[in-house]
């Protein structure tokens, strides 16, 4: 993707750094729907993918203090926070249009970037969960090496690949705003866990 020149977008809280302290609780599984679709379309072994996620903790989201810390990003840390906004405002401008279409205000999403835990009005999250969108504050959230591991452990690199995650997400936030993620949730709330996860 040739995103050179593109503006980049100033709803962004760059939380990378701070380290925390964790506590209890448990997590969310935006993240791991997301490592499980990139698995089976590469053609990988989704056992491998789940059994790895709960060994590493995947599965629990952490309560924790955030402690700003003292870190040097690398280049390439650094090009994909760049990137992740330039993908931010494209999708911006786009749902700005397509609302107004509707004759509606789009009101954009901010995208938090973190490193290793988080908190957010949905609870805590290890970077393990992987991104997620959490609609009772209306931010995403990412652990940026989310793309490392893409690419490293999924065969999923490259600039689509990482777009697609945050173009995802968005459209969580895009359901949220047009009331269809509500009806999800309130549908799933009538289910067993099974059904609701399917």
């Amino acid at each position: 993707m040739k995103l050179n020149g593109r503006r980049e977008s100033d709803n962004v809280e760059d939380r990378r750094g701070m380290s925390t302290a964790a506590k209890a609780g448990i997590g969310g599984l935006g993240g791991i729907i997301i490592v499980a679709l990139f698995t089976l379309l590469s053609g990988g072994n989704l056992g491998d993918v789940i059994s790895n996620v709960v060994q590493s903790g995947g599965l629990t989201g952490l309560q924790e203090e955030q402690v700003e810390g003292q870190r040097e990003f690398t280049e390439e840390e650094q090009e994909l926070a760049k990137f992740s906004r330039q993908v931010l405002a494209g999708t911006e401008d786009v749902w700005t249009e397509v609302f107004q279409q509707m004759g509606r205000k789009y009101t954009p999403p901010t995208l938090v970037l973190f490193t290793n835990r988080v908190n957010s009005a949905c609870g805590s999250a290890t970077a393990a969960v992987g991104p997620f969108y959490c609609s009772g504050d209306q931010k995403l959230y990412i652990d940026l090496s989310f793309f490392t591991t893409m690419k490293q452990q999924l065969g999923a690199g490259g600039d689509f690949s990482y777009a697609y995650v945050i173009a995802h997400e968005v459209g969580h936030h895009v359901e949220n705003l047009l009331g269809t993620l509500g009806k999800a949730h309130q549908q799933m709330e009538r289910m067993d866990k099974v059904n609701a996860n399917r």
